[in-house]
């Protein structure tokens, strides 16, 4: 096999890629065009997805270097005017922000630095005037326009948050000081001596909260036209990796197109726009290559703890993220005083756009590796204090119903709810119970779906495999036949008859008194039966 060039696992620095015969996928049509249509441009997008890349090359760029553009498109096929230009570039990820005393001394002396590099003297004590400062010096330094390119704006902030009433305290005096620092750029002094400006982060903040002061900012967040200058397609996917495609189906014994398909399984179906366009992961896609293995690469980079403690907080029915319809306001309040589960899902990467419906968004998870993951975690967090052998039960699951092992798949549902102390939970009503059952079959691997919509209903649970359907309805402190009859009165069984897949339906009821499952039937069209 060909040599392959080397991927660029970790690496964000683009002169580094270029300049190393790293792997790059061509993104500069699209930064092309934003650089040369505007001036001010927000961005969101998930962590690990491309972002601090983007604002390297975007530097790159800025500084005339034509060397490292050679062979991509903004150097073949447009008419970029290579000058150099001063670069005030902050990553938040280098600055201290424990309190907002250090996040002020880590930005004053990130400015300090920038101005020495250019010969500029700063002469005032405060990052606000400093920042002007330092604009206008380079002004009249380089008699050229300025550059601001900030990563990982939201740092500050989000590194607080879920820890507590003083952490939150410190989130909120740090967005106090980016807002008034962020808020220079708006000025009459400065606005006309920028050439361009691009903020970057993973949530994003509603304009009071944080931007209410730079209120020009074009936000490209949801925009048809960058939906996917961050993240890979499946037409590149299949054409920049070709030759490591090739190399993982011969080191896993499995042809190209198994590759292929089990790739976009893994690490696809990420949409951040109406235009019904999704990109891979790039993380893991770039990890699973390297590694020749599919794993949970991207989720296990960060733990979503204050994101499962908020959903446990407000309630939220966690049924739902298989299919949740939101309204597009729902994308522009992200607000520290008052955090929506829903956008919060979607701007960290666990849910993304699914469809559009009505003129709702529906959101549901991007992919296995997201649903996968992010439910055993989930299920763990709701089970915490069962023993490790109890609590890898939930294994078996898939493989029970798969196989039609109804006693052993219900026997082991009701042993993982026996083990778990009564202290966890007070409320155990038929909501909880619906919660921790979906989370265990679906955190199995079965293909699960919940509240799935009729012409006469709402089916509580399908499970679907290639060659068979399970419908579950589920009563509290009924019984199973009832249950049963519902699934049966209201036709849910009948849009599946038509699949040519064996269909099973199964009445499921619990009891508070027993916390636990109480009964259970099945009927099949081919084998009916009743167990309890």
């Amino acid at each position: 096999m060909p040599s392959l060039k080397k991927l660029p696992v970790g690496i964000q620095a683009f002169e580094t890629i270029r300049k190393n015969g790293y792997l790059y996928v061509d993104k500069t049509e699209f930064i092309f065009r934003m650089a040369d249509e505007g001036m001010f441009y927000f961005l969101a997008r998930p962590r690990r997805f491309g972002k601090s890349l983007l604002v390297s090359v975007l530097k790159c760029l800025f500084q005339g270097k034509r060397e490292l553009f050679e062979g991509l498109w903004i150097a073949q096929r447009s008419e970029w005017e290579w000058k150099e230009h001063p670069i005030v570039s902050i990553d938040f990820n280098e600055i201290p922000r424990s309190d907002p005393k250090k996040l002020e001394q880590g930005i004053s002396l990130s400015l300090k630095c920038t101005a020495e590099n250019y010969g500029v003297s700063l002469k005032t004590d405060f990052i606000e005037t400093q920042f002007r400062e330092l604009l206008t010096g380079l002004k009249k330094q380089t008699c050229t326009d300025a550059v601001i390119l900030i990563d990982e704006y939201d740092k500050p902030i989000i590194d607080h948050l879920g820890k507590g009433k003083e952490a939150l305290e410190t989130a909120c005096a740090n967005r106090d000081i980016l807002k008034s620092f962020f808020g220079v750029l708006k000025g009459a002094e400065v606005s006309p001596i920028l050439r361009f400006v691009f903020i970057t982060g993973v949530s994003k903040f509603s304009r009071v909260s944080i931007f209410s002061e730079l209120n020009n900012l074009n936000d490209i967040t949801m925009s048809l036209k960058y939906a996917e200058m961050l993240g890979y397609t499946q037409a590149e996917l299949e054409t920049c990796f070709e030759g490591h495609i090739a190399r993982f189906a011969e080191t896993s014994g499995q042809c190209a197109e198994q590759i292929k398909s089990e790739m976009m399984r893994h690490y696809d179906g990420y949409r951040f726009s109406k235009k019904n366009i999704r990109v891979c992961n790039p993380f893991s896609v770039l990890r699973a290559f390297a590694e020749s293995d599919f794993q949970n690469y991207w989720f296990e980079t960060g733990t979503p703890s204050f994101l499962v403690n908020l959903l446990r907080e407000k309630q939220f029915h966690l049924p739902e993220l298989e299919n949740l319809e939101v309204a597009e306001q729902v994308f522009s309040t992200y607000n520290i005083d008052c955090l929506k589960p829903e956008a919060l899902l979607f701007q960290t990467g666990y849910v993304t756009i699914h469809d559009m419906r009505d003129g709702l968004y529906v959101l549901a998870y991007p992919n296995e590796e997201v649903k996968n993951a992010f439910l055993r975690y989930l299920l763990f967090s709701h089970t915490q204090d069962i023993s490790g052998s109890e609590s890898s039960k939930f294994i078996k699951l898939s493989a029970c119903l798969r196989k039609e092992e109804f006693n052993a798949f219900f026997e082991t549902v009701t042993a993982i709810f026996a083990s778990i102390p009564y202290t966890l939970n007070t409320k155990r009503d038929e909501s909880y119970f619906h919660t921790l059952f979906y989370l265990m079959v679906s955190a199995s691997g079965a293909d699960v779906g919940t509240e799935i919509l009729t012409s006469r209903g709402r089916i509580d649970l399908v499970v679907e495999f290639s060659d068979k359907v399970f419908i579950m309805e589920f009563k509290c402190n009924q019984n199973a036949d009832t249950a049963l009859k519902q699934i049966l009165a209201k036709g849910y069984g009948d849009k599946y008859k038509q699949s040519g897949k064996k269909l099973f339906l199964i009445g499921i009821n619990f009891s508070t008194e027993k916390r636990n499952l109480a009964e259970w039937k099945v009927e099949s069209e081919t084998d009916p039966r009743c167990e309890q």
